[in-house]
């Protein structure tokens, strides 16, 4: 496996001299770390370098080491380079692409409006769904966007994150204290990066509200980083919303006893279309499997799951009212708040299961993988 560093994750596995890049055993995997920290803060154009750097150094990879099949996963979307050139280069090798966003739709959606940024994204799009053997989307809108513009004949597998049932737990309650919180008071938290894309100006909206409202026993909780957490800091120091806390990013076992230590987990997005059936947010699954509600505040395949199956509460758009009525029917009813809890863990262990989604994202590479051996056995007797 091949992955660049977060600026904040640490590898325990040693750097190999002259190559210019850490590998090493992880749970089995042989896994190479390239030296490229990515951060939410980072700018358009150190992303963009970023990306192309990860993209043509794991094109180096694949040529140099040997594999049977090559899996890449975006974002980003320079992910699926590799596969590209290796099928452009002739090698008979399949190629499987997941998509965990639509690019340039969301950027575009979002109001990116360089036609060069845009116009290049559009073309690598299309050749990776051109190239590739088959593809994976992470969203019912991404299966069907991926459908828009790939070969009729390509196969697509709609295979959506999955829940930790270990690691994330309804029993981790209370073991992570949270700076700030008093005894008795309701925690709603979002976790996660704080970037434009996640629109958290309106749980600040929500704050006032409740602030207004004299309901400072609910703490809104903030945990991660990104290119607008500076701002939403200070609008809250501005606006003397103490009912918000932003705590730093921790790892993930950490994030797992914050998020069963809360009272209600924060699914937030900016209200864009194309997020409504586009995404498929880590956080939500975390959220259903630590046996806590959501509540979500956009609509969307989302937002029918936490109706359908009772875990939650989904709010309209830009409606600080309805997020801050929402907030305190969950404060003051306990137990209807943790019936929703367990609601959301019944879903997860029923429809997410990261071992039963493995099964479906296996069975479509080992589909794959049988199909273009026996291809490329059948050309090689022709050609014989």
């Amino acid at each position: 496996m091949v992955c660049g560093s977060p600026s904040f994750a640490k590898f325990n596995i040693p750097e190999i001299p002259g190559k210019g890049y850490h590998r090493g055993n992880i749970d089995g995997i042989d896994v190479i770390v390239l030296p490229l920290p990515y951060s939410n803060r980072d700018s358009i154009a150190k992303r963009t370098m970023l990306f192309t750097r990860f993209a043509m150094r794991s094109v180096v990879l694949a040529l140099k080491e040997p594999y049977d099949l090559l899996f890449a996963t975006s974002t980003p979307l320079t992910a699926g380079v590799p596969g590209i050139v290796m099928k452009l280069l002739g090698r008979r090798k399949p190629f499987v692409f997941e998509v965990r966003d639509l690019w340039p739709e969301l950027p575009k959606a979002l109001g990116m409006r360089n036609p060069f940024l845009l116009g290049g994204m559009s073309v690598l799009e299309w050749l990776s769904y051109r190239c590739a053997d088959a593809a994976i989307g992470l969203a019912p809108g991404i299966v069907e966007g991926i459908r828009g513009r790939s070969k009729p004949e390509l196969p697509i597998a709609l295979v959506p994150n999955g829940c930790d049932l270990d690691l994330f737990q309804p029993r981790h309650r209370g073991g992570f204290q949270i700076p700030g919180v008093k005894p008795g008071e309701f925690v709603a938290g979002f976790t996660g990066a704080h970037g434009i894309a996640n629109g958290l100006d309106a749980v600040l909206d929500a704050a006032s509200e409740l602030k207004r409202r004299g309901r400072l026993d609910i703490k809104l909780v903030f945990v991660g980083d990104g290119k607008v957490k500076d701002a939403l800091k200070q609008r809250a120091t501005r606006e003397e919303l103490t009912n918000c806390l932003f705590l730093d990013p921790v790892n993930k076992r950490d994030v797992a006893k914050l998020t069963a230590s809360l009272d209600c987990g924060l699914m937030i997005l900016a209200n864009v279309p194309a997020f409504y059936y586009g995404t498929s947010p880590n956080k939500f699954f975390d959220y259903i499997s630590s046996g806590i509600p959501v509540l979500n505040n956009y609509p969307g395949w989302l937002a029918d799951l936490i109706r359908t199956h009772g875990c939650g509460v989904a709010v309209e758009p830009a409606n600080a009212g309805a997020m801050a009525d929402s907030l305190c029917y969950l404060a003051d009813h306990p137990e209807q708040c943790r019936k929703m809890g367990q609601q959301g863990r019944l879903l997860a262990e029923s429809e997410f299961r990261r071992d039963r989604l493995a099964s479906t994202w296996i069975d479509l590479l080992e589909q794959v993988y049988a199909k273009t051996s026996s291809t490329s056995t059948e050309t090689t007797k022709r050609v014989g």
